[in-house]
């Protein structure tokens, strides 16, 4: 059974920092692209960050460009992103991606909240 559980999430004044976390069980991580998304109410789901396998090709959407770092541990099948100077508009639920490299293979997580408020 796949399953990829987020956490770290929660509230936090602007400028603040929080690192979400996904541990990924059921896949061979090693050969997933891992993505973070996010999303708004009434809003599409918004690509935020995205690291390939053995983590040499990071993108990130020009929103959270020097703010925000995605990264992995393939030893522990985690993902994580570093948020730092959050903004009240990057209040979303966050939800973790796995988009296998070779097949349709593709799975999601619960999703975490992440409220940037003072």
């Amino acid at each position: 059974q796949v399953q990829l559980v987020e956490s770290g999430g929660g509230l936090v004044q602007p400028g603040g920092s929080l690192r979400l976390s996904c541990a990924a069980s059921g896949i061979t991580f090693s050969r997933y692209v891992m993505n973070w998304y996010r999303q708004t109410p009434g809003k599409e789901r918004e690509l935020v960050a995205s690291i390939s396998p053995a983590g040499s090709r990071i993108n990130y959407a020009d929103s959270v460009k020097g703010r925000f770092t995605i990264s992995r541990d393939n030893a522990k099948n985690t993902v994580y992103l570093q948020m730092n100077s959050l903004k009240p508009e990057d209040t979303a639920v966050y939800y973790c991606n796995a988009d296998h490299v070779t097949s349709p293979l593709e799975y999601w997580g619960q999703g975490t909240q992440v409220t940037v408020s003072s």
